[in-house]
């Protein structure tokens, strides 16, 4: 079956930090046949959560001009 996928890039952006972190998992053998799905959302919860943090930390250009800066 197709999909057909539109992110937003923010959504890209997470995703692309999940697929690095998921991709680590493999590579260190962590992830078995049986669990890879809970890996993948581990993953992504991570992603999510290191945007989060990022976000919080960092003024973006669009920031500082909609403060009039």
């Amino acid at each position: 079956m197709k999909k057909n996928l539109k992110m937003q890039p923010t959504e890209t952006a997470v995703f692309h930090a999940a697929s690095r972190i998921y991709s680590a998992y493999i590579v260190s053998g962590q992830v078995g046949d049986q669990e890879a799905n809970a890996w993948m959302k581990r993953a992504i919860a991570e992603a999510i959560k290191m945007a989060d943090a990022t976000d919080q930390l960092v003024v973006s250009d669009d920031e500082i001009d909609s403060l009039g800066f």
